[in-house]
């Protein structure tokens, strides 16, 4: 029998810091993303996408599906009638995923929050990670919040939360 399943910890050795900090580094490297451009916020990414912000440099590269997606950005005002889409896409994504809301209609409903059809955040829907003021935020801005979940990606325990074990320190 083993020490994990009879004591249900599991004591963290080199190796196992090293293949984290590993996976973890290539993680962080490879974010891929899937855009859900609503509004003006949008524009900006494609900004940031172009030579100028080149959101590429940092390992970030536009998927068509969320399948192959590991980073959500919704950017733009969120509507009732698209919460559902926006829904079934996070759905979607494989494990672990990750959320950035992208300007001020997207954080909280912006100008238009006091509409009947607007969502008042897309928090409401999905669990989100990273918010991004501004309307529409500038393209470091964009950068700065993609530097942010490489920083918690790199933060993560990626072996022991993927089989569900209890981290003791050595």
């Amino acid at each position: 029998m083993r020490y994990a399943e009879t004591y249900g910890t599991v004591i963290t050795t080199g190796v196992d810091q090293t293949i984290n900090w590993v996976l973890n580094w290539a993680r962080s490297n490879s974010t891929w993303y899937m855009l859900f451009g609503l509004a003006c916020c949008a524009i900006e990414l494609m900004q940031t996408g172009g030579p100028r912000g080149d959101f590429e440099r940092f390992g970030s590269a536009p998927r068509p599906s969320p399948r192959a997606s590991d980073l959500f950005i919704i950017a733009g005002t969120l509507t009732y009638k698209m919460a559902l889409r926006v829904k079934r896409l996070y759905d979607q994504m494989s494990e672990p995923r990750y959320v950035i809301s992208m300007g001020s209609c997207a954080n909280c409903g912006g100008l238009f929050q006091y509409s009947y059809s607007v969502c008042k955040g897309v928090d409401q829907i999905i669990p989100v990670d990273v918010y991004i003021p501004g309307c529409p935020p500038r393209p470091e801005a964009l950068l700065e919040g993609l530097l942010r979940i490489q920083h918690q990606i790199k933060q993560e325990h990626y072996i022991q939360h993927r089989h569900g074990a209890r981290i003791e320190p050595v």
